[in-house]
């Protein structure tokens, strides 16, 4: 997720979903409001698209965008011929969850985030009976969070101190509020600094002239606050706040709502989309090697028709169509470190070269560089028993002698625990005991590299540092996310960088052909980071699958209306229907 605040980041209510496509969940043939058994896919032979009435689409890509395009598509008459490639073997993409540990393990997605009615998420968990009485409740929906992480029960320093939560309280309200400042320069003719990190920095640097403590309790407070910033990496995506452009960070729009999560699991919300799709609709382990557009294709059994836009797999299969929706992951983050730029790739970062015949436009490319990409993994602990206080929900992890103030300089791999946040205690395991925690960026992905025993016994030491109990049992079992090593997501979510604007994702979604005069919707973009003011979250994904979708519907329609066949049947009206 990424930040939210007041003021220019708007919070949108119902009354703002105009602006997007509508909520509508379509009933298609089979398919039944009852939890699903399973999800319906094929394995398709060589060659095996047969030609149907309507336009052929490929949606390259199974998370929540392309199943939620496909659920909008299927609910018209003229999309029966439609395809969801998937290149691994399960649907639902960054969302993955996993029934380990004694529960259910939240590898991707893990909350809602701004669960009320203008979250269209929320909306689809709600109808398919996804979500407890209290998320469900007016209360919980009422709940302006700001989109600031709440205060931890316990925070432990590194040697095993304990900081006072009334200090953390105090650092976290100066924090917060000059995070808050940090989305007020959307419309500024010159912001004070080129990323959030360092107006940040400036800002604590100025406090700090004030504060009255002895120069233990401020390098204390400094210390707090860097474990803020690194919070904050994993809410925006990054390895640095020093990499997240401020002019437009208050342009992301925060929803209200307690965020909240999926007792059985965010994976039941993708898997009822996929199930709800008509037979035969998605096939899984089908990578795309390149995107053909441009062109006419034809098939040798049919070779009457030809078509503009081509998907070729890695396995060899070929499928022309007339559109192609892509939402994969599509963009990557570099870190300068010393003067030194280092490119970490995401999925197209790699394959920029080949994956799209002919190349992108220079605009659309120049685009998807300039935004960044970064990682944020978890690692979930088990243990026998626990070792922290009843009632604990968030511990939180300070280490002494570090400062968001420090300058610059090539990351310590081999100190990546510092990187970490802190754990949640997962309250769905009972009776298992489970913390789960986060870090983000290069330590996040150096954390990938090694095995799970050399994780676990770095983090049984720092449990016990923290704890100050050399003795503390060890975790009995660990388990890890790995979003970067991941070969079709190679990161977690979006971020606008330094130097990137709300533009380019205005960019990065718009069709190709781009030079076309006519709206031939070759090639169309959707995914987190297609959405300008819900990048990085799944309600973002989720509205840009649906707008995709209408942007196909509505050509449909006008081409139809063009023939002087009169207006096609619309597509369903409202949250429950036949097709």
């Amino acid at each position: 997720m990424s930040p939210g605040s007041p003021g220019s980041r708007t919070h949108l209510t119902q009354s703002c979903l105009s602006h997007f496509p509508s909520y509508q969940l379509c009933k298609t043939a089979g398919y039944s409001s009852e939890k699903s058994e399973g999800v319906r896919a094929m394995e398709l032979p060589e060659g095996a698209e047969a030609p149907a009435r309507g336009p052929r689409v490929l949606v390259v890509g199974g998370g929540i965008a392309g199943l939620g395009a496909a659920q909008r598509l299927c609910g018209h008459p003229a999309f029966s011929n439609l395809r969801v490639l998937e290149a691994t073997a399960r649907a639902g993409g960054r969302i993955r969850s996993e029934r380990r540990l004694g529960g259910v393990v939240e590898v991707g997605a893990h909350w809602i985030h701004g669960p009320s009615q203008g979250n269209p998420v929320f909306q689809l968990a709600a109808e398919f009976g996804l979500l407890g009485e209290q998320e469900l409740s007016e209360e919980n929906q009422r709940v302006e969070t700001g989109g600031h992480v709440g205060l931890p029960s316990v925070s432990y320093t590194g040697s095993g101190g304990i900081v006072s939560l009334e200090l953390v309280a105090e650092v976290a309200r100066l924090f917060y509020g000059l995070l808050d400042q940090a989305r007020e320069f959307l419309h500024a003719a010159e912001p004070p600094a080129p990323s959030v990190g360092e107006y940040l920095k400036e800002e604590v640097s100025w406090h700090m002239a004030s504060w009255t403590e002895d120069q233990q309790t401020q390098a204390l407070k400094l210390a707090v606050l860097k474990s803020l910033f690194n919070v904050e990496c994993c809410v925006s995506g990054t390895h640095s706040m020093d990499l997240v452009a401020l002019a437009p960070f208050g342009e992301y729009t925060v929803l209200p709502g307690l965020d909240c999560t999926f007792a059985g699991g965010y994976q039941e919300l993708t898997d009822r989309l996929a199930a709800g799709l008509p037979a035969d609709t998605l096939v899984l382990n089908k990578p795309v090697k390149t995107v053909h557009w441009k062109g006419a294709f034809r098939e040798p059994a049919d070779p009457g028709d030809a078509f503009p836009v081509l998907v070729e797999c890695e396995d060899g299969s070929r499928f022309p169509a007339d559109h192609i929706l892509l939402t994969v992951p599509l963009v990557w983050e570099t870190y300068v470190v010393q003067a030194k730029s280092t490119w970490i790739p995401g999925f197209l970062k790699e394959r920029m070269d080949t994956f799209f015949q002919p190349p992108l436009p220079p605009a659309k490319a120049d685009a998807i560089r300039r935004l960044g990409f970064g990682t944020n993994n978890k690692i979930f602990l088990e243990f026998e028993e626990p070792f922290w206080a009843p009632g604990c929900e968030h511990i939180q992890l300070v280490w002494e002698g570090s400062s968001p103030l420090q300058d610059a300089a090539a990351p310590r791999l081999d100190a990546w625990v510092e990187k970490l946040i802190g754990f949640l205690v997962v309250p769905s395991f009972k009776p298992a005991h489970v913390l789960c925690g986060f870090i983000a960026g290069l330590e996040s992905e150096f954390m990938e590299t090694l095995t799970d025993e050399e994780v676990l016994r770095a983090l049984t030491r720092v449990l016990r540092g923290v704890t100050g109990d050399p003795q503390l049992p060890a975790p009995r079992s660990m388990w890890r996310s790995c979003w970067h090593s991941a070969p079709y997501t190679r990161g977690s979510y979006s971020y606008v960088a330094v130097g990137s604007t709300g533009e380019d994702i205005d960019l990065l979604a718009q069709p190709l052909p781009m030079d076309s005069k006519e709206a031939q919707l070759q090639v169309l973009f959707a995914g987190e980071a297609t959405h300008r003011t819900f990048y990085s979250t799944t309600h973002g994904a989720l509205l840009s699958g649906w707008r995709e979708a209408d942007r196909l519907i509505a050509l449909r329609s006008q081409r139809h209306s063009q023939l002087g066949q009169g207006a096609e049947p619309s597509p369903c009206p409202g949250p429950r229907c036949s097709s």
